[in-house]
């Protein structure tokens, strides 16, 4: 028979298949020959208390031959010949997942790329990390795999109500992500792995008869009659297709501002904005895991925090254990901080934005006085965006040299004479913070870190710095559709989706947000 059995194992405990069968066949009341084999349905670690324990709910093979896990396969058909096509602008998770959701149904994605494949993007992130130099067609958020594929490869989402969170999973192991991503509690694929996955997508497209286009820059769309043809791209070929799928990413503002100046209705979205925060990896460690040294059997710890600051919220983003912040500007002049890890999260830092909610109320105070004209816009988040990414690159001096403050100093308007050891490549420099991030934001950060430092005992201290700025949270712009067929309500067979259009926030929820989309899409043209 089958049975599934719950376990609560000692992190050396749950490492070793014979002692996890051992208590298997104890919970069955049964002998240790009696069980077969057994597979990780879920895998959780709860560190609540002094002893740190592992969750396990397998499903164990009890007097029965055992068998592999069945897996989901998706199969996809030649969309060679196929009567309808779709332009996909963005390839990243929303516009692969959308894809491979319409190969199956038959259907041919074009996708449009501004930004280069996977390997030859690295030699621009390159540029960045050892030059600071930003090519604003391929960086950190521009080019194949989108803003996640050189963003850690975080998988955790609490979407599920948005889509088959277990199916994009499935799809990520068929593609070449390892199987515990199925089962563990916060999975993750790791920078150093996202890359490979996300290039068998892509030739799975092509072999299937879809098309792939980089360096294929969307300047305008082709619309007749309230309805769009087409898209026209840089180099000034038309493309014309049955539904266009606007998938571009959180940091497209030149998409952004070519709707707004076709007069295609947008808003303003609130978003967060605040520091990227990096503490010694082993301190973190200590404090999660009450223990100045970590169990070797357990991984390098994360943690999620949040506090409410004169009902303001102030919350960890992004957390990244044994990770590195990377510089994730988009165009010169302006400096965004995000941060990744390999997939062994090995490396001797952890790190994690620290962002403060920021609202439409915000920006018009911002710019009451200097650009009134803004002030009903509904690009004015996006430029209170791009406003505070431009002073942190002044502060910082050139170079995308970061500014940044030791923690105690930060919250205590002290200025740091030096500044510990930090994993961000091109730099970072001592700098007052306050003069750099807006009053509310860096008043916020102060109390918060200061709370948190209550809360886990090490974390406020000067041995942690943090670096400014972390401000691609979300997009700030959101494009309005329909709750049911998904179209932009003022032009048919637009199809916004993903992080670009306000509607998702991470890999697995962008990618479950382009399968929506494809899903409507496919009843739309087979109707």
């Amino acid at each position: 028979m089958q049975s599934q059995i719950t376990l609560k194992l000692s992190p050396a405990e749950a490492a070793d298949a014979a002692i996890v069968r051992n208590y298997i066949a104890r919970s069955a009341g049964k002998t240790d020959a009696a069980i077969t084999g057994y597979h990780i349905l879920k895998q959780s670690i709860d560190a609540r208390g002094r002893q740190v324990w592992i969750n396990l709910t397998v499903l164990a093979f009890i007097d029965e031959p055992f068998h592999l896990r069945e897996n989901i396969r998706v199969s996809f058909r030649d969309v060679s010949r196929s009567p309808y096509s779709v332009i996909i602008v963005g390839a990243g998770p929303a516009g692969l997942f959308a894809a491979l959701r319409l190969l199956e149904a038959g259907i041919k994605p074009v996708i449009l790329e501004r930004g280069k494949n996977v390997r030859d993007r690295r030699r621009d992130l390159a540029a960045l990390n050892k030059a600071g130099i930003v090519n604003p067609e391929s960086n950190y958020c521009f080019g194949e795999g989108g803003a996640g594929t050189y963003s850690d490869g975080k998988l955790y989402t609490r979407s599920s109500k948005r889509g088959n969170i277990n199916r994009v999973l499935q799809l990520f192991h068929q593609f070449g992500a390892e199987e515990n991503i199925l089962y563990e509690a916060h999975p993750h694929i790791g920078t150093n792995k996202l890359p490979h996955i996300i290039t068998a997508m892509r030739q799975q497209v092509i072999d299937a008869g879809g098309v792939f286009l980089f360096e294929k820059k969307l300047t305008d769309l082709v619309i007749s009659q309230q309805e769009i043809k087409g898209v026209i791209t840089a180099d000034g070929e038309i493309l014309k297709a049955d539904a266009v799928v606007l998938a571009t990413g959180h940091s497209a503002r030149d998409v952004f501002e070519l709707l707004h100046r076709k007069n295609i209705l947008i808003e303003a979205k609130p978003f967060a904005l605040g520091v990227r925060i990096e503490h010694p990896q082993s301190l973190i460690d200590s404090i999660q895991y009450h223990n100045p040294i970590r169990d070797p059997f357990l991984p390098p710890a994360s943690y999620g925090v949040v506090e409410q600051v004169n009902d303001r919220g102030v919350f960890s983003f992004c957390m990244c254990p044994g990770g590195i912040i990377a510089p994730a500007a988009t165009h010169p002049g302006e400096l965004v901080v995000n941060g990744w890890s390999p997939s062994k999260r090995n490396n001797v830092h952890a790190n994690s934005g620290m962002v403060v909610q920021i609202t439409l109320e915000d920006a018009q105070k911002h710019f009451a006085r200097t650009r009134p004209q803004l002030l009903s816009s509904p690009l004015l988040l996006m430029y209170f965006q791009q406003a505070v990414e431009q002073a942190a690159y002044q502060a910082g001096g050139g170079a995308l040299v970061a500014p940044a403050q030791r923690v105690v100093d930060f919250c205590m308007g002290n200025a740091s004479t030096d500044l510990p050891d930090c994993s961000y490549l091109p730099g970072i420099t001592p700098a007052n913070l306050g003069a750099v991030l807006p009053g509310f934001v860096y008043q916020s950060l102060q109390a918060a870190l200061k709370a948190f430092g209550n809360r886990m005992r090490g974390y406020y201290t000067n041995d942690a710095v943090v670096v400014a700025t972390e401000s691609r949270t979300s997009s700030p712009v959101r494009i309005p559709r329909h709750n049911q067929s998904l179209e932009h309500p003022q032009i048919k067979k637009l199809y916004p989706c993903g992080e670009g259009a306000g509607y998702a926030g991470g890999i697995v929820s962008a990618a479950m947000d382009g399968e929506r989309v494809a899903e409507q899409l496919i009843l739309k043209l087979q109707a």
